[in-house]
């Protein structure tokens, strides 16, 4: 079995400070994967940079200090690592990182929230399309993939609290959940939904200034997504809500490769 979390830990150096990055790695995953580290490599202690027992890389925005970057420890070192698109304006913001294990291709990456003025939304929208682009290009030669990360969008109402509320929203709007719809349509599974197509109430992310997170009002928009070829390799997919430290909380993914 191999166990792999995704986290969006919205700034790496704080759920070190706080002893959240400690309790994530007692969970023993297998792989771990990070979104919105916020960090450049000689910001990082050597907890975070090289853990114990793990291989350690990292893409990190070359344009804006402290914001974005992703990700991946591994127990086991990849093949090969790669950190891009392909397109220099999505790359620059440390958005994506990928590695080859054995058995499967491994995409960790943190999609743009949209908010903020238009261009941001903009941006994400051809961030979508870019991505979905690069990975049924990959797919062609390497049906074995995995991707998972912070969407930064809910795609049903069931994956949201208060849907009627945010249908106006960035992270719920039509547009948005459109892509996911055709995300699907090309054949990727939303894991957690395959295993609890109708389970409510179950969040990845929560506002804390409005301390969302006690009264579970969230939004489920931290996915793993697999190919229909990997899928069969799936065991199990949890939300991990009881570790702390983020506005969202993990998702681990087991395997038995």
């Amino acid at each position: 079995m191999k166990s792999i979390i995704s986290w969006n830990v919205n700034g790496l150096r704080a759920v070190h400070r706080k002893g959240d990055f400690a309790s994530v790695l007692k969970e023993d995953p297998d792989i771990l994967c990070l979104q919105e580290t916020k960090s450049l490599p000689d910001q990082l202690t050597e907890e975070t940079r090289r853990p114990e027992g793990y291989h350690s890389y990292f893409h990190f925005p070359t344009v804006k200090k402290g914001y974005s970057g992703v990700a991946i420890y591994s127990k086991e070192e990849p093949e090969w690592v790669k950190n891009d698109l392909g397109i220099p304006e999505m790359d620059q913001e440390g958005r994506l990182i990928m590695a080859k294990f054995k058995g499967f291709t491994l995409i960790n990456t943190y999609f743009p929230n949209g908010g903020g003025p238009p261009e941001r939304l903009e941006y994400k929208l051809a961030f979508y399309d870019h991505f979905l682009e690069f990975i049924e290009k990959l797919r062609k030669t390497d049906p074995n993939i995995i991707f998972c990360g912070d969407v930064n969008v809910a795609h049903k109402e069931m994956d949201l609290a208060r849907p009627k509320e945010n249908v106006t929203h960035v992270g719920f709007l039509p547009i948005e959940r459109a892509w996911m719809d055709k995300l699907i349509s090309k054949g990727w599974i939303d894991v957690f939904r395959h295993y609890y197509p109708d389970k409510t109430g179950a969040y990845t992310y929560w506002d804390q200034k409005s301390f969302a997170r006690e009264r579970n009002v969230g939004w489920r928009i931290d996915y793993f997504f697999t190919t229909p070829e990997m899928l069969g390799h799936v065991k199990n997919v949890e939300i991990l809500d009881y570790l702390l430290g983020s506005d969202h909380c993990p998702v681990r993914l087991t395997l038995d490769i």
